[in-house]
């Protein structure tokens, strides 16, 4: 596919991002990584919270890896810890929300109080 403008890559980028959320399972991996905070858990505890282990959680982390939506870092010879890159999430938070109501009549200001 051609990206012509710095917007269709940003769709494209996007599109890759709600892919990798396309899974209950890595959806509610990733919420639960949101709760632990910018310190991030280890392997073992984010199964344990999860409910997701092995070879399954191995898996659903590489696809959010991939997507840019999680960081693993080694610690020593044993533990792994994993964050959550907090940015690409305000990215696509942003992405969602940075055109709302452009073609509404209602101002985005009464869309806003509507909600809020």
């Amino acid at each position: 596919m051609k990206h012509d403008s710095p917007f269709a890559l940003e769709i494209t980028r996007a599109a890759s991002t709600f892919a990798a959320l396309g899974s209950e399972q890595r959806l509610h991996v990733l919420r639960v990584l949101v709760r632990a905070g910018p310190e991030g858990l280890t392997i073992g505890e984010l199964g344990m919270r999860s409910g997701v282990t092995g070879s399954t959680l191995t898996h659903h982390m590489k696809i959010l890896a991939a997507a840019g939506l999680v960081d693993q870092k080694r610690q020593g010879r044993k533990i792994i810890c994993v964050g959550i890159d907090y940015a690409r999430i305000e990215d696509i938070a942003t992405f969602l929300m940075k055109e709302c109501c452009a073609d509404s009549a209602v101002p985005h200001d009464k869309h806003e109080a509507s909600h809020g």
